[in-house]
């Protein structure tokens, strides 16, 4: 954990039980944990983060947490992302920066959130960034599940969509690359609070991505690379793949 007193960092992360598609994910067994201590743990060995807290909905996860050492916070059942969910979370805390790790992440690496820890802190004028990995994957270009982003030369986002961007008009171009966005964020504080303010934006809603609302607001986010593209777990038949992941992990 970090000592710095110059810049303090918490990273919060958000966990609902009523999932759609995997009610009560967040506490499912993986590799003999749940997946919200995984994803704590991961936080945990970031030497960057100076705080970490679970945010939810459900006195179960809070038990939960809590029973591992963990600390927690109880939130409004009727949040419709993760970020409203951070930002009651937040509320009456200090800090510069402010890292939202969704609890479905398990596999993030350690050195994954450092890096873009360190890449937004130094780089000049940064209000908010994400963490992005190169596809290679010819599947994952089509499928509308796999987020992806385009850049310019600041390596920040130009757009984010769930269709093929860049197109390639040329496919045995040789400066073709495609990212795929990773949902992990880091925001200025101040910056987290101003964007809760904004109201959803046309292109947020046509995608039904709400990282957009920052774009159209005139706004950049910087990508960073990750070295693991890790895998998020969205339904039960997930869990097998994260466990197979984690042991080559070994962490």
């Amino acid at each position: 954990m970090s000592t710095s007193t110059l810049v303090k960092t918490l990273a919060i992360i958000p966990a609902r039980y009523a999932s759609t598609r995997f009610p009560g994910k967040p506490l499912v067994e993986i590799a003999g944990k749940s997946m919200i201590q995984h994803v704590w743990e991961r936080a945990m060995q970031t030497p960057s983060i100076d705080e970490v807290l679970v945010a939810t909905d459900d006195q179960r996860i809070l038990d939960a947490v809590e029973k591992f050492g963990a600390e927690g916070v109880l939130t409004s059942t009727e949040h419709k992302t993760g970020t409203d969910r951070i930002i009651e979370a937040l509320s009456g805390r200090s800090c510069d920066w402010v890292l939202n790790i969704q609890g479905d992440e398990p596999l993030v690496l350690p050195a994954d959130l450092e890096r873009l820890i360190q890449k937004a802190v130094k780089t000049r004028d940064t209000k908010g960034a994400t963490l992005i990995y190169k596809i290679t994957d010819e599947a994952e270009l089509h499928d509308p599940n796999v987020v992806k982003v385009t850049l310019n030369q600041s390596s920040q986002a130009l757009y984010f969509s769930r269709s093929l961007i860049p197109f390639p008009r040329s496919p045995q171009s040789s400066n073709f690359n495609a990212w795929r966005h990773l949902g992990v964020y880091l925001f200025k504080r101040d910056f987290l609070l101003r964007f809760d303010q904004w109201s959803q934006s046309p292109l947020e809603q046509t995608e039904q991505l709400e990282q957009l609302r920052i774009l159209e607001n005139g706004e950049t986010l910087l990508c960073v690379e990750a070295e693991n593209d890790g895998v998020g777990v969205d339904v039960p038949q997930d869990v097998a793949l994260a466990e197979k992941l984690m042991k080559k992990q070994r962490l």
